[in-house]
């Protein structure tokens, strides 16, 4: 969540359920969905994961925007961003979000608060997913991650969304065939793009080594840093970050709220979007009414 009281938010548009899709210019192009909302709500820029997209916040966004503002970018290396020489990396997305925020959204020191939803945390001991775990081994081992990238790439569309739900989600079905069609479109965009694949390992392997050895440790300092109020949700069924590991983080850090969402998986926003919208909503009235209200541009 995110306003800038020093640099106003243009007016937003009236978007449909799908957004509008963007372009801006941050060291080469940056594709973005505009959600719309109005103008005078608080700012929530809404950030996809480790292969995701701004497509990723499509059955989500309709359910908050009588509120709030919208806005997902495609971070570099993901979605229809392509890398165009940045880094697809942890520090190089990180810097990119920044000058987002700062040339479309707000000033990025007016951040007012954090919705986490299923977020990579540091790694703790838990009983790992053996099908996660085997996809997250194969791109990390040499060789081996070119034969993955290279039979990811022989997937049809259709293989190819169904395979990436199959492992995000408790049950695929529960995702608004909408929503499907909108990813297996963007899959097919993707299939042009040559870097893709190299794109993705490159993303995943600084995801690992940011939060299991060597950075964890890293990791957990700055997380600690974090003074503006956090709601942490996390569905009781993902499979690629446990929720052993959001259980975690939330201990080490009181001050946080947690909403675990039972029986979905990785993208909540995908599979449960009601659900996930009651939460964010009710957090907004109480825990985060304060972060909601800074996160409201000043009127003219």
């Amino acid at each position: 969540m995110t306003a800038g009281p020093d640099t106003p938010v243009a007016a937003a548009p009236a978007a449909p359920p799908g957004g509008i899709s963007r372009w801006t210019d941050i060291g080469g192009p940056v594709h973005y969905l505009d959600f719309g909302g109005p103008a005078d709500g608080p700012v929530i820029v809404c950030v996809h994961g480790l292969g995701g997209a701004a497509v990723n916040w499509m059955a989500l966004a309709p359910l908050l925007t009588a509120s709030c503002r919208l806005l997902a970018p495609d971070l570099a290396g993901h979605g229809l961003t392509r890398a165009g020489g940045r880094g697809t990396g942890v520090a190089a997305n990180r810097a990119l979000l920044h000058q987002f925020m700062a040339s479309v959204a707000a000033a990025p020191a007016a951040v007012t608060g954090l919705i986490l939803i299923d977020p990579a945390l540091p790694v703790v001991a838990a009983r790992p997913d053996p099908l996660a775990a085997a996809m997250f081994a194969l791109y990390l081992t040499p060789g081996v991650g070119r034969a993955v990238m290279a039979r990811r790439r022989r997937l049809t569309a259709e293989q190819f969304v169904a395979s990436v739900l199959g492992l995000c989600c408790v049950d695929p079905s529960r995702v608004p065939a909408d929503v499907v069609a909108r990813h297996l479109k963007l899959a097919d965009q993707r299939a042009t793009f040559a870097s893709a694949e190299r794109d993705f390992a490159t993303a995943l392997r600084s995801i690992v080594a940011t939060a299991s050895y060597p950075g964890r440790r890293a990791y957990r300092r700055q997380i600690r840093s974090i003074t503006r109020p956090v709601l942490l949700i996390h569905g009781t069924g993902d499979r690629l970050v446990p929720i052993a590991v959001a259980r975690a983080a939330a201990r080490a850090n009181p001050a946080w709220s947690l909403a675990e969402i039972a029986g979905v998986g990785h993208v909540p926003q995908l599979e449960a979007p009601a659900e996930t919208a009651r939460v964010i909503t009710e957090w907004l009235g109480t825990p985060g009414r304060a972060a909601a209200e800074a996160a409201t541009p000043l009127q003219a």
